[in-house]
């Protein structure tokens, strides 16, 4: 009986098998350096919740621009997350997480002066692009940059990141109101303070060099060893002193390509899935915590802002949490876990807007988002980390557009669902989304801890 000889690895993938295994660069540095943009994202995209009321107070435009100024920059990001990992497997990581951050100094300042909300929306929605490809892009590096088991760890950080975002752009709002600011300065303050963060990453950032994976799976082999003996102090001597061409790839390659592994393939559906069920849980009832609570009257206005912030306070220490217990239970129990306590949650919620119980609502929306932390903590991390590295960069935003599409329909369509049906039919409507998520946790999500892929 003959057996068939295994094909041998070419150079190219011998080297990205042997950085992978071998090498973790800076450690947690460069994955927080990564993580850090998901303060300025969090900021502008959860900033104009509190502000919106301002905005309508100056300009009165009609709930459908409103709905647009609010959910504008999760339709730009929509486009960003798809055409930065896109761009990112082809031009670069370092090159793609360099002109974003500059595009969002600039949008960011931008949107603080403009004249009415039509350019408000417009500004938005540009400011949206480089935020979508961003998250895509810095996902990428992180998986290529960290050792298996640090990266999903730091990966599983980002709702924590979005949680610290959060809560401060409430406090800085409160502080504005305790000292009075005039209303059209609040805003525009608020609005255009995105910038300053943007800024102080860009220059932390501006010396961080591409990642060698990529540049080896590019053919750029000198440069390749040259990043290696800098960061490494590796030469990669399974590599030739030359560039050599290597063939395009393409997004239909991506996902055929996902089908040839199941386990791959599964871990990137439930992905997805994932991805659309917390944003949609999250962009309903979450989103429009404030709202709803001045709806059903829980408090004033600064107090409504005074109780989302500890709320989010305590999200984040479920953000934090979350990733730390991620090694011991595995991705699949932290999302098991997570979406069960949202959908408990939202049960709850609905049960106090069905009762009128002013003083159970805020509790349910605290446990709610304990869950949302968790179930949401991996989505991104998962495809990521399972795709090949010549289409990570792809897969990051291919999952990142899972997340804004329904982001951006919930923000935009879901007040008019609160005032055709209800808050408590609306809350109670919303609590399929972690059901679904659950259930593709449990029968679809195999265990990918510690996955590796080259």
């Amino acid at each position: 009986m003959t057996t068939m000889a295994m094909p041998q690895p070419t150079a190219s993938e011998a080297a990205v098998r042997y950085l992978i295994t071998n090498y973790s660069p800076k450690g947690n540095k460069v994955g927080w350096l990564m993580m850090a943009s998901i303060l300025v994202e969090a900021w502008d995209l959860y900033s104009i919740a509190f502000v919106l009321i301002f905005i309508k107070e100056q300009y009165n435009p009609t709930a459908l621009m409103l709905g647009l100024a609010a959910a504008g920059t999760q339709g730009g990001a929509l486009i960003g997350a798809l055409l930065g990992g896109w761009l990112s497997d082809k031009i670069g990581r370092r090159v793609m997480f360099l002109v974003t951050m500059v595009m969002f100094i600039v949008l960011a300042l931008a949107q603080a002066f403009v004249p009415d909300v039509t350019w408000l929306i417009v500004i938005r929605f540009l400011l949206g692009i480089p935020l979508g490809s961003d998250i895509s892009t810095g996902y990428t590096y992180i998986m290529e940059s960290m050792a298996k088991g640090e990266r999903e760890v730091m990966g599983n950080r980002w709702q924590f990141m979005f949680a610290v975002g959060e809560v401060l752009t409430i406090g800085v709002i409160v502080i504005f109101l305790l000292i009075d600011m005039q209303h059209e300065m609040l805003w525009r303050v608020t609005l255009g303070l995105g910038a300053v963060p943007a800024l102080i990453i860009l220059l932390m950032r501006h010396d961080v060099p591409e990642t060698a994976v990529w540049l080896v799976q590019k053919g750029r082999y000198r440069e390749a060893k040259r990043v290696a003996r800098e960061m490494f102090n590796d030469n990669l001597d399974m590599l030739p002193d030359r560039d050599v061409v290597v063939p395009k790839t393409s997004t239909r390659a991506f996902l055929a390509d996902l089908k040839k592994d199941p386990i791959r393939w599964r871990a990137t559906v439930y992905g997805w899935i994932a991805c659309f069920t917390q944003a949609s849980e999250f962009s309903t009832f979450a989103f429009y915590l404030p709202v709803l609570f001045v709806m059903v009257g829980v408090s004033s206005v600064l107090g409504i802002n005074l109780v989302t912030m500890a709320l989010f306070s305590f999200a984040a220490l479920s953000g934090w949490v979350g990733p730390l217990l991620t090694p011991k239970i595995g991705h699949r129990g932290i999302a098991i876990a997570g979406f069960s306590i949202v959908f408990a949650s939202l049960l709850v919620a609905a049960f106090a807007l069905y009762t009128d119980n002013k003083i159970l609502l805020p509790f349910a929306a605290a446990a709610m988002l304990w869950g949302h932390y968790w179930d949401a903590s991996n989505c991104m991390t998962i495809p990521t980390m399972v795709a090949k590295p010549k289409y990570r960069g792809t897969a990051s935003g291919f999952a990142y557009m899972f997340v804004k599409l329904p982001s951006f329909l919930a923000i935009f369509l879901f007040p008019t669902v609160f005032a055709a049906i209800g808050q408590a039919n609306a809350t109670l409507m919303v609590a399929i989304f972690p059901l679904i998520g659950l259930l593709a946790a449990i029968f679809i999500l195999p265990e990918v801890y510690g996955y590796e892929n080259d």
